[in-house]
């Protein structure tokens, strides 16, 4: 599943449906200040940011982790 290997295209894509849900959703929300609703967009924008600092970070592991397997086997033979 190579989408989720890339975390620049998951990010990307959870990032435009948290758009769309915004653009739809917030002009029908008439219980809400405007500050709660910019609140509500900087702490998904925070979230988003996050998680695709993690992401890049478990895969720059994984990536490592298969090179070391890599050349243990390579020691080995």
């Amino acid at each position: 599943m190579r989408f989720i290997k890339n975390p620049n295209i998951t990010i990307a894509v959870l990032a435009i449906y948290t758009a769309i849900m915004y653009i739809y959703l917030f002009p029908k929300n008439t219980e809400m200040t405007n500050l709660e609703k910019w609140a509500t967009v900087g702490v998904s924008v925070v979230i988003l940011a996050f998680l695709w600092f993690l992401l890049r970070r478990r895969n720059k592991l994984r990536k490592e982790r298969e090179e070391g397997i890599r050349k243990n086997k390579e020691s080995e033979n």
